[in-house]
């Protein structure tokens, strides 16, 4: 298959992308909107099921997007120019896919058209969360999940 057959998603680099290509690679599955612990011995990232507060459980987008890393100081906001990032993000992340080249998967909204298509799945974190605000700190811990890193059979297939 040639380059120019490619869809546009897989024709650009990650690093290429300008902001409105960047954004809409995003599938809204809101894994990213856990809260994460790091051990610090080994660096390993483990998952809770505890969410940001910002995060609208019906769509699984920010309620304040443009001013999240005010609002959270720890918002991480992914761009091209941090790839790196991409380390800690669950394996089935659409920038973490493409960037270990991969395809995006099969209930992608650039795939399907539909931006519900996620929700219906079962991928995305709705349904699955606490918010931050009626969990303490010191029992985050109590919250650690492992599905955020499981691949759907869908990945394991692709």
């Amino acid at each position: 298959m040639s380059e120019s057959n490619l869809p546009w998603w897989e024709a650009i680099p990650l690093s290429d992308m300008n902001r409105e290509q960047w954004e809409s690679l995003c599938d809204q599955c809101a894994k990213c909107c856990l809260i994460k612990l790091e051990d610090e011995d080994d660096g390993t990232v483990y998952y809770t099921d505890v969410a940001c507060d910002l995060l609208e459980c019906e769509t699984c987008r920010c309620s304040d997007y443009t001013q999240r890393e005010v609002r959270v100081p720890d918002c991480l906001k992914l761009t091209p120019d941090n790839l790196e990032a991409l380390y800690w993000m669950p394996p089935s992340c659409s920038y973490r896919l493409l960037q270990e080249g991969h395809p995006l998967p099969p209930w992608h909204h650039l795939i399907t058209g539909d931006p519900n298509s996620i929700h219906e799945a079962g991928e995305s974190i709705k349904g699955r969360f606490v918010y931050a605000a009626r969990v303490k700190e010191d029992e985050w811990e109590e919250h650690v999940v492992e599905w955020p890193l499981l691949l759907s059979q869908s990945l394991n297939n692709a």
